[in-house]
C-alpha cells in the first residue's frame, strides 16, 4: 500500500478563497513548507518513494495533489475541482501524463474530489459524495478501475438554526468531512479506522456490513486531530500526532506509527493524506 506517492509544494499555500469550514485563520507559509518537508521525509523513512513536483501557482490549494485524481495501476481519473481549484486540472493531467499514467475523465457535469473522497481498500472503494464529488462520478470511477463501490455520505456542517450550509466560494453543500479522508482511514486491506459519528446511519451499516476489521475514531479526534487523514503502508503509519487514543489502537494491531505535528497545514482543511496522491 502506498509504495508510491506524488507531492507537490506549500509555497503557494494560502487561504485567499475559503472553499471548506476549515479556513479562517491566518497561513504562515514559511512554517506551512517546513511542515509539508517533515511529512515527506516521514514517508520516505517508511519506505515510501516521493515523487516531488512543484506547486502550482495558480492555486492555494495546489498542495493537496490527492485531490488531483484517483490512480490505480496505469489508470488515473482525473478530478473536477471547485472554482478556486479549477487551474489545477490541466496542471495535474500534465504532471499524471508525463509520469505515465493513462487519464480518465468523468462525465461532463460531473463533480469529482479524486482520492480524498475515493479510498480504495482491497476490492472496495470507499468513496463520499455529496459535497465535493456526485454518486454517479463514483459509480463511474469504481466501473473504470474495477472496483466495488460502498457510497458514503459525511453529516451536513450546519448553521445556528441547524440547516445545512451551502460554501460560498464554492456554491457546493460544505461539511467538515466535505472529503472522505477526513471519515475513513485505510490501515491495511483488511483494516480501516473511521469515525461512526461524521457519517449518517445508512453509510455506518454500509461499513459495519464489510467484511473488515474496524477501528472506532471519536469525532473529537476526526475533527481537531484529522485522525482519520493518514497514510498507511501496511506496516508504517505516518499520522497526526494530536490524535493519540487512534495511535495507541493502532499500534496494538501490530503496526508502527510516525506521528507528524502539524499546525499549518490543518487550517486549509487537509493533512497528511491530502497532501499525497498515491500513484500504486
Amino acid at each position: 500500500m502506498n509504495k508510491k506517492v506524488l507531492m507537490s509544494g506549500a509555497e503557494h499555500f494560502s487561504n485567499e478563497a475559503w472553499i471548506n469550514p476549515y479556513y479562517g485563520d491566518a497561513i504562515d507559509t514559511t512554517v506551512a513548507v517546513r511542515e509539508h518537508d517533515t511529512i515527506r521525509r516521514a514517508f520516505e523513512q517508511a519506505g515510501i518513494e516521493v515523487v516531488k513536483v512543484d506547486s502550482p501557482s495558480t492555486s492555494q490549494d495546489g498542495i493537496y495533489t490527492a485531490n488531483w485524481g484517483l490512480c490505480r495501476g496505469e489508470k488515473c481519473v482525473l478530478s473536477r475541482l471547485p472554482g478556486p481549484r479549477k487551474p489545477e486540472e490541466a496542471y495535474a493531467e500534465k504532471i499524471l501524463t508525463r509520469l505515465g499514467k493513462t487519464v480518465i475523465r468523468v462525465p461532463e457535469g460531473l463533480k469529482f474530489s479524486g482520492q480524498g473522497d475515493s479510498l480504495p481498500c482491497g476490492r472496495y472503494l470507499l468513496a463520499g459524495s455529496g459535497y465535493r464529488s456526485d454518486q454517479a462520478a463514483q459509480e463511474f470511477v469504481a466501473d473504470e478501475l474495477g472496483l466495488e463501490l460502498v457510497q458514503l455520505r459525511a453529516i451536513p456542517e450546519l448553521d445556528k438554526s441547524g440547516q445545512p450550509v451551502v460554501n460560498p466560494i464554492s456554491g457546493w453543500p460544505d461539511s467538515f468531512f466535505y472529503d472522505i479522508d477526513l471519515v475513513v482511514a485505510v490501515l491495511r486491506e483488511d483494516l480501516i479506522a473511521y469515525c461512526p459519528e461524521a457519517l449518517d446511519a445508512a453509510s455506518q451499516a454500509k461499513i459495519e456490513a464489510l467484511p473488515l476489521e474496524k477501528i472506532i475514531v471519536s469525532y473529537p479526534e476526526a475533527v481537531q486531530g484529522f485522525a482519520c487523514n493518514l497514510v498507511s503502508t501496511g506496516q508504517t503509519v505516518i499520522m497526526s500526532s494530536s490524535s493519540p487514543t487512534l495511535r495507541a489502537d493502532i499500534e496494538s494491531h501490530g503496526l508502527k506509527v510516525i506521528p507528524i505535528h502539524a499546525v499549518e497545514l490543518p487550517k486549509g482543511g487537509g493533512y497528511i493524506r491530502c497532501v499525497s496522491l498515491t500513484l500504486d
